[in-house]
């Protein structure tokens, strides 16, 4: 097991951006502590050839130009909070808007952008990277002063472990998670519509037009939701787009058994290099997009990332939980401190 740290970039403040290459097992795992984002995770494959299988940019300026969404821990809340508000305790918090009327991933900002400070140590079972940072009461709108710490880590079983904690001096909305795009195949190297996917997931948010649950929870069982078996994320795609989906799957699923328990959440086979991806995950729900967005996106290496060059498995809250009593509760603060995780498991 081996950790190595070095410079990343400089921020136009002067601030040094560091990046941790974490050794463990046969993968490779990095890290950066601006947005406490994933930027690469090398991984071998049966034919021995090892890939890159995350989406990412090539260099530190596509990272520190763009608050885009790519592989970096979104907080202060993942997903949607519909009309961009919420009623907490009586009093009525207005976010920033930037999806439509909504709030997505906390905001414009969000944490994408900001410098988190990380610490990388070792374990007997692994290397880890602990990334904090501090969010100002009123902080995008939301209230209370809120410290954030996820740490991540690569396992001698070639496992990603994800922990995300949080304490807060008010009540506040929290959901974290990390917003990888992968691609099994390798990223640069075509369509994930050809990946099998499994989700232990019997139902899903219904959504209106903006992505915004109505606080239905509906049976996937005969719809083109249903992934309960392995299936091609391609197969029912486009009856999915028929009925409303916007050019693909962004949908939140219930994850079946206990909310807070350690369970299956998803697994992800790749047929050309044999690579399967397994998800464990304690949150309620997992977030399910195709990439539908992509559109001449510059990658690693020169690529150009299209619609559906990578999928996404968001393990979250449910979106809007804010808003919706009966969903799981997504308020955190004294009394009552905010701990998920999910792990990432691989094999081929």
């Amino acid at each position: 097991m081996k950790i190595s740290k070095k410079t990343f970039g400089i921020l136009p403040n002067g601030k040094k951006v560091r990046i941790y290459t974490l050794l463990a097992g046969e993968l490779s795992f990095s890290v950066t502590d601006l947005g406490a984002t994933w930027t690469s995770l090398i991984v071998p494959s049966r034919l021995g050839r090892k890939d890159d299988v995350l989406l990412g940019a090539s260099s530190f300026a596509g990272y520190s130009g763009s608050p885009g969404p790519l592989a970096i821990t979104v907080g202060r809340f993942a997903n949607r909070i519909g009309g961009a508000s919420f009623t907490l305790d009586g009093k009525t918090y207005q976010l920033e808007k930037n999806d439509g009327p909504n709030s997505l991933h906390g905001g414009r900002r969000g944490y994408s952008q900001v410098l988190w400070k990380s610490e990388a140590y070792k374990e007997k079972d692994g290397v880890y990277v602990r990334f904090e940072y501090n969010s100002p009461d009123g902080d995008s709108g939301f209230p209370g002063n809120l410290r954030a710490v996820v740490t991540y880590g690569l396992t001698k079983s070639n496992e990603i472990t994800a922990s995300y904690r949080a304490k807060a001096d008010k009540r506040t909305p929290v959901n974290l998670t990390n917003h990888a795009y992968f691609n099994l195949a390798g990223e640069g190297k075509g369509k994930i519509l050809d990946h099998e996917l499994t989700l232990h997931c019997s139902s899903i948010l219904e959504v209106d037009e903006g992505l915004i649950p109505t606080g239905k929870i509906l049976p996937v069982a005969g719809t083109a939701y249903d992934f309960r078996s392995p299936k091609p994320i391609g197969k029912d795609l486009e009856t999915a787009v028929q009925a409303g989906a916007p050019g693909g799957y962004d949908h939140c699923y219930v994850v079946d058994g206990e909310p807070g328990k350690l369970r299956p959440c998803a697994e992800i086979f790749e047929g050309t290099g044999g690579r399967t991806l397994k998800i464990l995950a304690t949150q309620p729900g997992v977030q399910f997009y195709t990439g539908n967005f992509l559109k001449a996106a510059p990658g690693k290496a020169g690529a150009i990332y299209s619609q559906h060059d990578g999928f996404c498995l968001e393990t979250q809250h449910f979106p809007d939980s804010p808003n919706r009593p009966e969903f799981p509760d997504s308020i955190f603060g004294p009394g009552r401190d905010y701990h998920e995780k999910a792990v990432f498991a691989f094999s081929w």
